[in-house]
């Protein structure tokens, strides 16, 4: 197969790598015989990769890590192509199109009064032309590959857009009491049913202040590993041993490790 090198690729020339890597002759032993299923874990890895740079504001890394993404969209295209279904022109077509359709206040004039009745008008025509007719077909919509956490999430806010009932901040806080409380009887023992009620009523209460349960529980998780790696730090300095600490002392650690304003 012939290539020519270049300084600067196109969007087209990398169209042109991906097929040649898929060459069933001549193209890469390893890509040329994956399948959707076999880089599946791949697309979620590759996106993750791309939100941790985002998350630690590094443009070198998710100018890279974009282009992995890009990658894995262009692979799952090119297989579709070679199976005459539908190629990577197709995706950017279909995509044009949708944004289009979702956004008549830019390209048709239509006039809103912000953000909301942006969001509201999306959810709106992206139900119509979906066929979902019905809170229920809203919500089996949702994709069960997500992480527990933003499928309870994501259903809870389709529940609520469609004015179905849902306990609101003191029911759930009144809620999550009752579960507590029914739990310390049984000294801190519970059923899996009580815990599921407990995350997601949780999950429900975040949800009403407006913040993202994964988000949260990810701030939450780093800060926890930030300060065990200092609690750790102080116990060693001290040459005192994790199997022999008392538990007062334990805690007096832990308290200096969260340094003032940790929680």
């Amino acid at each position: 197969m012939e290539f020519t090198r270049k300084d600067f690729y196109t969007i087209e020339d990398l169209l042109r790598i991906v097929e040649m890597l898929r060459d069933p002759q001549d193209g890469c032993d390893w890509d040329k015989i994956q399948t959707h299923k076999s880089i599946r874990k791949d697309f979620i890895e590759e996106t993750y990769e791309a939100v941790d740079a985002i998350d630690n504001d590094d443009k070198t890394l998710l100018r890279e890590e974009l282009g992995d993404v890009l990658l894995q969209v262009m692979m799952h295209a090119q297989m579709e192509k070679e199976q005459d279904s539908f190629g990577f022109e197709d995706v950017v077509n279909d995509l044009a199109q949708k944004l289009v359709l979702r956004h008549p206040h830019v390209f048709s004039g239509l006039a809103v009064s912000g953000t909301d009745e942006v969001l509201s008008n999306w959810e709106a025509i992206k139900n119509d032309s979906h066929g979902h007719n019905t809170v229920s077909r809203t919500v089996n919509a949702v994709p069960h590959s997500f992480p527990a956490l933003m499928y309870a999430q994501k259903v809870q806010k389709r529940v609520a857009a469609g004015n179905l009932p849902l306990p609101d901040k003191k029911a759930e806080i009144a809620a999550l009491r009752t579960l507590l409380d029914d739990m310390e009887k049984e000294d801190g023992s519970a059923t899996q049913h009580q815990l599921e009620d407990l995350l997601f009523s949780a999950v429900n209460l975040v949800r009403l202040n407006k913040m993202d349960s994964e988000q949260v529980l990810r701030e939450k998780s780093r800060n926890f590993v930030k300060i065990f790696n200092k609690f750790e730090n102080l116990a060693l300095q001290k040459g005192l041993s994790f199997d022999t600490i008392e538990f007062a002392l334990l805690k007096e650690l832990w308290i200096q490790a969260e340094g003032p304003g940790e929680n």
